[in-house]
């Protein structure tokens, strides 16, 4: 199997990882050389960890790196599959599929990672709508076993059959929910962290407050405003956004203490400093952010 992945990032990594794992060749592709290449070394370091526990060993190791190369040019690649895990933005994914009609054989199938955006309206954007399917991985890819499948209205039987074979090839669970804002994880996700942020931002709890009771009392292995630092806090604002937007129901209104964080460039464990603040970018925690609004709805 040979697999394009766009998006050299958390999530693109990770796929790219898997499906090496899994035996495919694979081209990793971002829009610059430093994005690949950083993409490369996080896949270095989990399989590095892999063989120090034993899981993994030094040969199957080389075997995996060497199956994948950077793609660093928009130009004709031959592919079975291509799997997109850009930004979640809408326009940026769109462009991105025209540009994958034109660079992949007619007879790929485009996916998206999209997490909420609708598969139906990039498939619009290419001339093979019957080949574009969503194949949302969750974070961390190598670890997270669930993959959701989404087709679009156009998507054709095959398209489906294929992708699904190839999650299971890649070691996870398939799971088909329809086309609709968020699927299913994130329409019931992300509403609950948006909450969180709510009783932040109210003063009805603390950070520690929230993530403890959400943890020892729900059973949470992560609290909310913890994992919402670790999904990123502009994707969380993104994808509240698409549910407000494909909703038009308030329940999905992203709090304002969200928009601020982001606007401040606090976007959580990636930038260093969220709800929590971190060692370095993807480090440790280190204490708790306390910079907070106390406000009423």
């Amino acid at each position: 199997m040979k697999v394009l992945v766009v998006g050299a990032g958390q999530m693109g990594a990770g796929i790219a990882q898997v499906a090496a794992q899994a035996g495919d060749a694979v081209l990793l592709n971002d829009r610059s050389r430093e994005f690949v290449e950083r993409g490369l070394q996080t896949i270095e370091r989990n399989l590095a960890r892999a063989v120090e526990k034993g899981r993994l060993g030094a040969e199957e190791r080389a075997k995996i790196l060497a199956r994948i190369r950077p793609q660093l040019a928009w130009e004709d690649v031959d592919v079975d599959v291509a799997i997109e895990a850009a930004t979640e933005n809408l326009e940026t994914k769109l462009e991105l599929f025209a540009n994958l009609d034109r660079h992949t054989p007619q007879r790929a199938i485009l996916a998206s990672n999209t997490s909420s955006i609708s598969i139906t309206k990039l498939a619009a954007a290419t001339t093979r709508p019957e080949l574009v399917i969503g194949m949302h991985y969750f974070n961390p890819v190598p670890v997270m076993r669930l993959v959701e499948i989404i087709r679009g209205i156009a998507t054709a039987q095959g398209t489906y059959d294929f992708v699904r074979e190839l999650a299971v090839a890649h070691g996870k669970t398939p799971v088909e929910v329809r086309n609709f804002p968020g699927f299913v994880s994130n329409r019931v996700l992300c509403p609950m962290l948006n909450e969180a942020i709510f009783t932040l931002y109210e003063g009805v709890g603390s950070v520690e407050a929230i993530d403890t009771v959400m943890k020892l009392g729900m059973n949470h292995p992560m609290g909310p405003l913890e994992l919402s630092d670790f999904i990123g806090l502009d994707t969380l604002l993104s994808i509240l956004e698409v549910l407000y937007d494909g909703f038009k129901d308030p329940k999905y209104r992203p709090c304002p203490l969200l928009r601020e964080y982001v606007d401040a460039g606090w976007l959580g464990r990636k930038s260093g400093r969220g709800f929590y603040e971190y060692a370095t970018p993807g480090g440790p925690i280190v204490a708790r952010n306390g910079a907070v609004a106390v406000t009423t709805r």
